[in-house]
């Protein structure tokens, strides 16, 4: 018999630890870039001054806002298989959409709070999904 249950996760949908491994990829990604800039002594300066890690939480909102706006997906999403794509049609004001969406993530409760359908808040407000890329 059939399922019948509209509330039932799509398969496309990407799963959550799959997810996480992009996100770990994409901070990864966002520190290094920022330890090139600033150097292992700028970076773990014994200050405790807080911007080098501001600067890595920019430098992951940048890197993940312009790689979805034109790729589809931050650096981490697509090494592992994943893109964020629209529901419905993208409009111009796309790319205000997803930098908000991706201010969203970066404030880490919006993505902890989800539907059924396995979407965050952020993407809920942002009229996007999470999916896995197809395989070739």
């Amino acid at each position: 018999m059939a399922d019948t249950d509209d509330t039932a996760v799509d398969p496309s949908y990407a799963s959550w630890p799959r997810r996480m491994v992009a996100l770990v990829v994409d901070w990864v990604a966002s520190t290094l870039v920022v330890l090139l800039f600033l150097g292992f002594d700028g970076y773990y300066s014994a200050s405790g001054d807080p911007a080098p890690g501001l600067y890595t939480l920019g430098v992951f909102i940048l890197e993940s806002a312009v790689l979805t706006i034109l790729l589809g997906g931050s650096f981490g999403k697509l090494v592992t298989g994943l893109r964020t794509a629209p529901i419905g049609r993208p409009t111009a004001a796309w790319p205000a959409i997803i930098l908000l969406r991706q201010v969203m993530i970066a404030l880490v409760i919006p993505p902890l709070v989800f539907q059924p359908d396995g979407r965050g808040l952020h993407d809920v407000i942002a009229a996007t999904r999470t999916v896995r890329l197809p395989r070739r």
